[in-house]
């Protein structure tokens, strides 16, 4: 009973705040990552530009690092309506449809030309299948390209062989799966007492996030292998999008736009800034050996054909667009 009072109090907090919106025109929006993250600060612009667009008539208060609402129930607490807006990782929804999970398929899309063509090719397909949940999307923003963090050096492919890696959906499972690792699945929070556990002895994952969790404290390489460039995605309830005035719509729009467009330059300026964070604080940063290269991308290809055979003719879609 007191578990289940605990569960039905926390609804009743989130419901009331998702009223809110309605009531007194503020939104509070629940994010997955710390303040001084650069997909956070990018989001705290994009609802200080609404705030003023509206003269305040539409206030959006950021709830960061899982204050209010932890990464995984993001996505669906913005679909039934407890809050009206959030942010989450896209390819979290890979385990819901393969189309989620375009952007996280190795090699696919390794720079950032690539990335948003990609981007663009499935933004539609993406959209239309969160509108069957009542999601609207809004803007989405890369990561920098994901690299491999290791307590040991890793030069060639058996090193991988055993080691137990930090996996944060489907696809990342998958990767460590096929490069012989144990995947382990870690959230962000708590990559730092994975490690000092000895829960995971190496992930694939950003420069940001390995400097932001201090990844020096507890690995000594980072490896660029550029795998893939990954995404956030914000979406608004359409229940609650479609109570708004004209003017904060547009307003939101315009923000959206903004957002996206300084949301991907921001991710280029925190590549090179992160990884000299890295470098400055004491870590072995290199480049893969052609072995570890050729074993990752055996992994990838063998995960694009699978990923192609799952996704169907939305996959071919979004496949024949970018190509193109």
């Amino acid at each position: 009973m007191f578990k289940f009072s605990k569960l039905a109090l926390a609804a009743a907090t989130l419901i009331t705040l998702g009223t809110q919106a309605s009531a007194k025109d503020v939104w509070n929006m629940p994010t997955p990552y710390p303040d001084g993250n650069f997909h956070t600060v990018n989001i705290k612009a994009f609802a200080d530009d609404i705030r003023a667009a509206t003269n305040g008539e539409l206030d959006i208060k950021i709830h960061s690092a899982g204050s209010l609402v932890k990464h995984p129930e993001i996505k669906n607490a913005v679909r039934k309506g407890l809050v009206p807006i959030g942010e989450f990782f896209l390819s979290r929804l890979s385990n819901e449809n393969p189309v989620f999970g375009v952007d996280s398929i190795p090699f696919l899309a390794t720079n950032y030309d690539d990335a948003k063509k990609l981007w663009d090719a499935s933004r539609p397909t993406i959209e239309a299948e969160l509108e069957k949940q009542r999601l609207k999307v809004l803007f989405s923003v890369p990561w920098p390209p994901q690299g491999l963090y290791a307590k040991k050096e890793v030069t060639t492919a058996g090193d991988l062989k055993g080691v137990k890696m930090r996996a944060y959906n489907a696809l990342t499972e998958r990767l460590a799966r096929l490069t012989g690792a144990v995947p382990t699945q870690v959230e962000v929070p708590d990559i730092p007492q994975a490690f000092a556990t000895g829960q995971v002895e190496a992930m694939i994952t950003s420069p940001s996030t390995g400097a932001n969790s201090k990844a020096w404290d507890f690995v000594s390489n980072f490896i660029d292998v550029q795998a893939w460039i990954p995404k956030n995605i914000v979406v608004v309830n359409a229940k609650a999008y479609d109570k708004l005035s004209d003017e904060a719509k547009a307003a939101i729009e315009k923000a959206a736009k903004a957002a996206e467009t300084r949301g991907w330059e921001a991710s280029k300026a925190e590549t090179a800034a992160k990884i000299k964070i890295l470098k400055d604080n004491g870590m072995k940063v290199s480049t893969p050996t052609d072995d570890v290269l050729a074993a990752l991308k055996e992994a990838g290809a063998k995960m694009s054909a699978d990923w192609a055979k799952e996704s169907g003719a939305a996959g071919e879609s979004i496949l024949s667009a970018y190509q193109k």
